[in-house]
């Protein structure tokens, strides 16, 4: 993964070159992580709430307020990842995932597994893609699409890895002792991993363009095309979350059972690694902004699809395919907003600004899209709200030109 072009000189550098060990331990890190904080919940939860008594609406809000502790602790984080780099960011970040997990395992009431997953938002914040993104972001320079594509197709393996695994544990163990061993997982790969393959001097960050207002890349998040781009982005996460959560219940509102349902749902999984390996040729061949409002009408038009067409299940599969390769693109999309923009000065700090919307969106949309279809008559008209918000944000995004040169 790091011969060729991914061993040049790093923007920013000078005679450093990138180093080796940093893509294979993030591409562990990342599957890891994801795996054990992110996607071992949803295994679990029905066996929580089984043996504690704690009702699905409440554990599930004690998650979706990890996602927003992430995007809050993400915009602080941003600030040490740019000056001081990963690896005490990712390092400390392990240690607080680790120590979370085992709170969760032993938490004795409602209260402290809240309070556990309030620790985990701060972990997540810590390991997930941003600081990962924002540490190939400036070890690559110029090639940091490949680079990217490598770590985000390694981490779309993290619930085909993790989820399978954290059934089979649940299945001979409590979620209890599985939420431990899987802490003790989590501890063994990542803390040495972040903790030595991140050692190389973090370069310089290049100067600001020029032309940006007030001299300084901070002074972009105050102006007009970063904040309507966070409010798209914002928009468009909350539509696609949406549509994961919601692509079950709408299956067998069509009348797929579950197997079939969940068949459709992984296979929109593959999509979405699909995706991420055609990003780059996607990238060479568009601009900025025609890109942006690409990938995001794509989005709309497919959600739509799912409402419009009743049958037959291939087509359903077919449609949610489609979805998840638009999703897969979306998530080098939202990695290189910022350097495509406005150059990579401030990277962690402006992407943890720029996505912290879209990430709060993404927290409180399995609540929305449960709650609205009821009111709203079924979920084939929850998926026409959520295709009126990606169509919304994507005519957003055509109000988002501007003429800053970025410095790569």
């Amino acid at each position: 993964m790091t011969t060729g072009r991914l061993a040049a000189p790093a923007t920013g550098t000078g005679n450093r070159s990138r180093p080796r060990a940093v893509l294979p331990a993030l591409c562990a890190t990342q599957i890891t992580s994801w795996g054990i904080v992110y996607y071992a919940f949803p295994v679990l939860n029905p066996a929580i709430t089984a043996d504690t008594g704690w009702s699905p609406t409440a554990t599930t809000a004690a998650f979706s307020a990890a996602l927003l502790v992430s995007a809050l602790a993400g915009i602080p984080l941003g600030r040490v990842l740019d000056r001081r780099g990963p690896r005490a960011v990712m390092t400390g970040g392990s240690a607080l995932g680790v120590t979370a997990l085992a709170a969760l395992a032993a938490a004795p009431n409602q209260a402290a597994f809240t309070a556990a997953w309030l620790l985990a938002g701060i972990a997540m914040a810590a390991t997930f893609y941003q600081p990962a993104f924002a540490a190939v972001t400036r070890w690559w320079g110029e090639d940091r699409v490949r680079a990217l594509t490598v770590v985000t197709l390694a981490g779309g393996l993290a619930s085909t890895v993790f989820a399978p695994l954290t059934a089979a544990l649940a299945a001979h163990f409590s979620w209890r002792t599985t939420y431990a061993v899987l802490a003790a997982v989590l501890a063994l790969v990542t803390l040495p991993a972040h903790a030595l393959a991140l050692r190389a001097p973090w370069p310089a960050a290049p100067p600001p363009p020029p032309r940006l207002p007030g001299g300084g890349s901070r002074s972009v998040a105050r102006t007009r095309p970063f904040v309507t781009l966070a409010a798209a982005l914002m928009l468009n996460g909350f539509a696609m979350f949406g549509v994961v959560i919601a692509l079950v219940p709408l299956l067998a509102e069509r009348g797929a059972g579950p197997t079939a349902a969940a068949w459709a749902l992984g296979l929109g999984g593959a999509g979405q690694t699909l995706g991420r390996t055609l990003y780059a040729t996607f990238a060479r061949r568009t601009g900025t902004t025609a890109r942006t409002f690409l990938l995001m009408a794509a989005g709309g038009a497919t959600t739509a699809a799912l409402a419009l067409f009743p049958g037959p299940y291939p087509l359903l599969v077919a449609l949610a395919v489609a979805a998840g390769t638009v999703r897969g693109n979306v998530t080098l999309l939202q990695a290189t907003a910022v350097t495509d923009r406005w150059g990579t000065t401030d990277y962690a700090l402006l992407t943890a600004l720029l996505t912290a919307p879209a990430i709060t969106a993404s927290a409180l949309a399995p609540v929305a899209v449960t709650a609205l279809a009821a009111p709203l008559g079924g979920y084939p008209h929850v998926f026409l709200l959520l295709a009126a918000c990606s169509l919304t944000a994507a005519l957003l995004t055509l109000t988002t030109r501007h003429r800053t040169p970025p410095r790569r």
